[in-house]
């Protein structure tokens, strides 16, 4: 099959799947993907191939995997490809000068966030966290500075009072290979126009820290709410019981709960299988699925079976 495209791909975690599914299902393959070398990962701490790199080798398409695109060999090595664009989601290594100017067409993003808000690392996690009330996708023209480029084109989801990092996650992700199908052709003939950002109104996403996961119980249960939803599937909230981490999964604010009545924040209201009610800074948020040490989440009414907790209780 004829490749009059000329497309390369970049992208390394789940995340970039739907992206370079979306560009094989049209007819555009690209002639190479670029993805992070393999990494150890599991128990074994084997090297495992990136998720773009498995899907990749499922579709024939050759896989390059340099440790860095600042080396002249590798820069050599894209020129050769010849390429018309260059696609990059969540690819993980950053674009000298070089690389974005090698592609005629230059270098597009797609970006999880509605640019100029949330640019950095984590924009899915960051926007749950902050209670933001929706969010999407930009395909965005590259250039030196941290997603600072002109927007391109732009799909918007409400974030659902539901939603966790996860499930906005996966979203995300099939919205980001759907708008690049619809714009492809676009993309391609040069004719989407460019909408600079406004940088007074650009919010960094910085990456996640481990130690962002500890609740905070002096804090609102609105926030200690949306913390759990944003750390989860990672980092995953969490807390002090009896000495052990116990892990959060999912809560919830329950509005007009009986109030703490002068409780410390983090003091045990009620524990039934509804749910785990905790005195917070303001207001009370209920515990519905929870992780003890070397166990696998549970909903609550099942950790209670096996470990009752009574009210009065402390979690820190």
């Amino acid at each position: 099959m004829a490749e009059p495209s000329r497309l390369v791909f970049a992208g390394t975690p789940e995340f970039a799947v739907p992206a370079l599914d979306a560009l094989i299902q049209c007819g555009h393959p690209p002639v190479a993907v670029y993805t992070q070398p393999d990494r150890p990962a599991g128990r074994g701490r084997q090297l495992r191939a990136s998720p773009v790199k498995q899907r990749a080798l499922e579709a024939g398409i050759p896989v390059y995997q340099p440790t860095s695109l600042r080396d002249a060999e590798a820069q050599t090595e894209l020129a050769a490809l010849r390429p018309r664009l260059m696609i990059v989601v969540a690819y993980g290594l950053l674009l000298p000068q070089t690389v974005l100017e090698t592609p005629a067409l230059g270098c597009v993003n797609i970006h999880a966030s509605l640019l100029p808000r949330w640019r950095g690392a984590a924009p899915i996690q960051r926007a749950v966290l902050a209670g933001d009330r929706e969010t999407g996708v930009c395909l965005m023209q590259m250039e030196r500075g941290l997603d600072t480029g002109p927007v391109l084109a732009r799909a918007v989801t409400p974030i659902h009072p539901e939603d966790t990092g996860g499930t906005l996650h996966d979203r995300l992700a099939a919205m980001g290979g759907s708008l690049l199908a619809e714009r492809l052709a676009e993309l391609l003939a040069g004719s989407l126009v460019p909408q600079p950002q406004d940088n007074a109104l650009a919010t960094y996403a910085s990456k996640l820290d481990k130690a962002e996961a500890r609740l905070d119980w002096s804090r609102p249960a609105a926030r200690l709410q949306r913390q759990v939803a944003a750390f989860n599937p990672w980092p995953v909230a969490e807390t002090v019981w009896r000495g052990q981490t116990l892990r959060v999964w999912k809560a919830r604010v329950i509005p007009g709960a009986v109030e703490p009545g002068g409780q410390p924040p983090g003091t045990v209201l009620v524990a039934t299988k509804q749910g785990v009610d905790v005195a917070t800074g303001d207001g009370v948020l209920r515990l519905l699925e929870l992780q003890p040490p070397g166990k696998r989440p549970m909903a609550v009414d099942a950790f209670l079976n096996s470990r009752p907790l009574e009210p009065g209780e402390h979690l820190a």
